[in-house]
């Protein structure tokens, strides 16, 4: 009986402290069974001290047993965490604050994450290097490259044999996809890590040049007349009438411009977001068969079949550089993405290839005969390689040999042999030590160690992204996107205050140009009344500048 007793207290007891409210010492509280001997000589709990703030009973009774996380805790943390303060609280819905409070959370730890990533990148990137004084990198084929290489990388070795005729390449941002558009006709667009195809399209007329837009759920193609848009299933979505007869496309991702230029010699910017060419440019130089970007700044460059290179931007009328560089027609262009756009590669039917610093157009920086006849094509990787695709070869030249003078051309870091003429496009493909040669018969992948950045950023391109996170940056880029108008070689340029020109107050105001002067002193000048003065004080004033100019000549006279 004793015992049934003690276990009924027990329970009573730790369903008080469990459920019940906090005891108030107002009141008086039921004492312990006399039966209960087995807290006797232990000191009595101590109260909480009593406030005046109203306790509820169900919030005290829940924070007495539970804990709060220690990754959402404030002390978890190497660095205070900062509360994203919300206007309007009595109006935004909680649940909508929790969630705009934990992003906040997860951008910090994602900021906290790659500052500490930074530092476990201490290794040099890879790259094929000589042994000894007789060996040399570019003796090496790429069979015996595949055969010291892990199974992983294997696959960037490829032959796709195709009969659509001369084929032209583009990949996207983040390197996963593949867009190809042959001669006569054949479009196709997959994955070519997993090897899943998106579409494949038989048009039956001259494609010229494919680019994807944002993404490869979208891809553009010059056609024989027109530029047309298809989606990722291969239907079509838009006929762009205005580019008529295209030759070459560019799409800058920033600003939501797809960038055309064709044989009439006319380029045009077709903003995709909102359907409507914002800027049409006449080069007034033929036509074009070649054109590139700048990935730091988004200017165009053209090259024209006279030698020159022009500079475009959608805010100028005419270019805002002019460079004879050839003395044949320009062939090819790229722009090194590795010194922010610094230097211009190009190659012309001279049978040179120049590299040109784009901070100076006094001249060339190196230049060197391209090996093998043909048009060569050029294209930098994201680490400076440079990749020239000329007759029946493929070489690549590193830096910093590219830039430093040698005995006829820079030493070669690896070459490869292609019999299908002609090499008509040459492409790094981002995040991947990969270059994709277009030709007569498909295209040809060739590995070349140490060309792609190996690390990505997240935030930015992500090769392996979901669909959910690829709607989501598709949201944020149409939300962060840059006018045309800001587009200037030195784009440092935008955000800076002008600085106020110097004027010299004793200067004398019969020397200053009229264009400069205020109207005041215009009307002064030509002795017309300001309209905002009275009658009386307008004659006033015209005496006193009839008086003036009579003691001007005055002067003249006594001092001739």
């Amino acid at each position: 009986m004793d015992a049934l007793i003690e276990a009924g207290n027990q329970a009573d007891r730790k369903r008080r402290r469990s459920y019940g409210p906090p005891k108030d010492p107002s009141v008086p509280q039921p004492r312990d069974s006399p039966f209960d001997s087995k807290d006797k000589g232990k000191e009595p709990a101590k109260r909480p001290a009593k406030t005046d703030e109203k306790v509820d009973a169900v919030v005290a009774s829940i924070s007495r047993n539970t804990t709060v996380p220690r990754n959402l805790s404030k002390l978890g943390s190497k660095t205070p965490r900062t509360e994203l303060k919300v206007e309007n609280n009595k109006f935004t819905p909680w649940a909508f604050q929790h969630k705009l409070h934990h992003q906040a959370r997860w951008r910090e730890e994602a900021q906290e994450a790659l500052e500490d990533a930074e530092i476990l990148k201490t290794e040099e990137r890879g790259m094929m290097a000589a042994e000894g004084l007789m060996e040399r990198t570019f003796k090496m084929t790429q069979d015996d490259i595949v055969n010291s290489i892990g199974e992983e990388q294997r696959r960037y070795r490829k032959e796709w044999k195709l009969d659509g005729g001369a084929y032209r390449s583009r990949y996207t941002r983040n390197g996963r996809h593949i867009a190809i558009a042959g001669k006569r006709g054949h479009v196709a667009s997959f994955d070519w890590l997993t090897g899943k195809m998106h579409c494949e399209l038989e048009l039956r007329e001259t494609c010229r040049d494919i680019t994807y837009l944002n993404d490869h759920s979208h891809f553009a193609v010059a056609q024989k007349q027109h530029v047309y848009i298809y989606d990722q299933q291969g239907i079509e979505l838009h006929r762009l009438r205005e580019h008529i007869d295209i030759t070459r496309l560019e799409y800058l991702p920033y600003h939501w411009l797809l960038v055309s230029v064709g044989n009439p010699g006319v380029l045009r910017y077709h903003d995709t977001s909102i359907g409507h060419v914002v800027a049409t440019h006449k080069t007034k130089l033929g036509a074009c068969q070649s054109m590139t970007q700048n990935p730091h700044n988004a200017v165009i460059y053209l090259g024209h079949q006279n030698g020159t290179v022009t500079l475009w931007t959608p805010n100028l009328d005419e270019p805002a550089v002019k460079l004879l560089a050839h003395l044949g027609g320009v062939t090819s262009l790229s722009v090194d993405p590795s010194t922010s756009g610094r230097y211009l590669a190009t190659s012309g039917m001279d049978g040179k290839v120049k590299v040109w610093d784009c901070r100076n157009w006094k001249g060339c920086v190196r230049e060197w005969e391209q090996r093998g006849t043909g048009h060569a094509e050029v294209e930098w990787s994201q680490k400076g390689f440079l990749g020239v695709a000329s007759g029946g070869t493929v070489n690549v030249y590193i830096p910093p040999s590219i830039l430093t003078e040698h005995r006829g051309g820079p030493p070669l870091y690896l070459t490869h042999p292609i019999p299908h003429r002609p090499l008509t496009s040459a492409r790094f493909c981002p995040y991947t030590d990969m270059l994709t040669i277009g030709h007569a018969n498909g295209l040809s992948s060739i590995i070349v160690p140490g060309a792609g950045e190996p690390t990505f950023d997240s935030s930015e391109v992500d090769p392996f992204e979901s669909k959910k996170m690829r709607r989501e940056r598709e949201v944020h880029n149409l939300l962060d996107k840059i006018q045309p108008d800001l587009i200037t070689l030195d784009p440092d340029f935008v955000g800076t205050v002008a600085e106020p020109e110097a004027q010299d107050e004793f200067a004398d105001p019969l020397h200053v140009p009229s264009h400069r002067l205020p109207r005041w002193e215009k009307l002064k000048r030509a002795g017309m009344p300001d309209p905002g003065m009275t009658p009386a004080s307008a004659s006033e004033a015209k005496k006193a500048s009839g008086k003036g100019h009579d003691d001007d000549d005055m002067e003249l006279g006594y001092s001739a």
